[in-house]
Parts: structure tokens; C-alpha cells; sequence
């Protein structure tokens, strides 16, 4: 089993006006590095095996204090780049429901079953994302793995993860703070040994916990 650290990047340029970002390769402010610098403090008894980072670069540079103060190299996945929004990226809600309003609804009764137009389905953004933390499994079958990624992709996983319905992340998980740590046990065998499909694969041990009270 692997216990996995998973945090997403801090804040961005488009934060405070709630842009939809996915693809785009959007800057740090001042405050998201120190969010990142804090992040970093975290990993120093951390005890972390790898570091891997999303390749977008608030994702990159919110990993490179952590890997700064451990000594780890940087591992780049491009599977872990956060779900395309398509013609939606740059915009906010409204002028998202303004300008597309049908795909728009569409999106917040199962978001992620049906993409924003032109974008990525959260199933998809799933299906990808989910062979780097099998692999990871396989390569630090006991290890401690910090990934740093993207809100929408972490709750996506962490539904699949816990067994539960990933349209429903919106409501479940409405937000996950900047360069926060959830940290879960994966793959986990239950206690119970439940067989059910919808058991869940993984054990919680913190979830959106800011760095400077998370444990290590």
C-alpha cells in the first residue's frame, strides 16, 4: 500500500474571479507561492519517495519548493494535467452559462459525464489520470508520494477512489483549498471485505488540510 499526498497548486492569476483554468497555462500570484513555500516547509518531514507534478506550469512551479527542501527530483505526467473545459476556459460561471447555456446545465447535472463544449469529460480526465497512481503503486509498493495537481482532477479521483458516483463531485467536494494535502492509503483492503463494486479502494487519512497543520 501507498500513501499518497495529493495537493492542488496554488493560487492563480484567474482565482479570485473563479475562471475556469483547466488547459491553460495560467501564472502563480504571489500569495499561491507562498501557498507553494508553505507546501514545501510541509514535505521536509514529509518522508516522500517521489514528487510528481502535473505539467502545467502553476502546478510545476507550486511542486518546486517541495522538491527544493527534500532533495527529490521533479517527475512530470502529462496524464495529470487537469480536465480540459474547452471553449469554457478563461470564463467565469455566468458568462459561461451566458454564453452556453444548455451545455452549461447540462454540466452541472453530471459534470462529469458531459463536458463543456469542447472539452474533456471528467470520466475521461479519470480513466487517464488513474494508471499513474497504479504505476506509482507499483514502483513504492510502501513509498510516500507527494502529486501535486488540479482541483477538478483530485476530486475526480477521489471519488473513483471512495466508490462514489464522480457526477457527483461538485456537491460532495466543493472546493479544495490551494496547495492543501488529502492524503489517502491506496490501494487499501477493507476491513470489512466487502466485494461490493462500489466499496471503497482506498483509506482516508486527511482531506484538504492546509500544510502548516497537516501531519507528515
Amino acid at each position: 500500500m501507498t500513501t499518497f499526498f495529493l495537493a492542488r497548486h496554488g493560487e492563480t492569476v484567474w482565482h479570485a474571479d473563479h475562471r475556469y483554468a483547466g488547459n491553460s497555462d495560467v501564472g502563480l500570484t504571489r500569495h499561491g507561492l507562498g501557498q507553494a513555500a508553505a507546501l514545501g516547509a510541509w514535505a521536509v518531514d514529509a518522508r516522500l519517495d517521489a514528487i510528481i507534478a502535473s505539467p502545467l506550469t502553476r502546478a510545476r512551479r507550486s511542486a518546486a519548493p517541495s522538491v527544493e527542501t527534500t532533495g527529490l527530483p521533479l517527475r512530470i505526467d502529462d496524464r495529470l494535467v487537469e480536465i480540459d473545459f474547452g471553449a469554457a476556459e478563461g470564463l467565469t460561471p455566468d458568462e459561461i452559462a451566458g454564453r452556453y447555456p444548455a451545455e452549461w446545465a447540462a454540466f452541472c447535472r453530471a459534470p462529469a459525464s458531459d463536458p463543456l463544449p469542447g472539452g474533456e469529460s471528467g470520466r475521461h480526465g479519470i480513466a487517464r489520470a488513474m494508471p499513474v497512481l497504479d504505476e506509482l503503486v507499483s514502483e513504492f509498493p510502501e513509498g510516500r508520494v507527494l502529486i501535486v495537481a488540479h482541483a477538478t482532477l483530485i476530486r475526480l479521483l477521489f471519488c473513483e477512489l471512495a466508490g462514489m458516483d464522480p457526477d457527483g463531485y461538485r456537491d460532495l467536494l466543493p472546493v479544495l483549498g490551494n496547495c492543501s494535502v488529502t492524503t489517502i492509503v491506496y490501494p487499501w483492503k477493507t476491513e470489512s471485505g466487502a466485494a461490493h463494486p462500489n466499496h471503497p479502494r482506498m483509506r482516508l487519512l486527511g482531506f484538504d488540510v492546509p500544510p502548516d497543520r497537516a501531519g507528515s
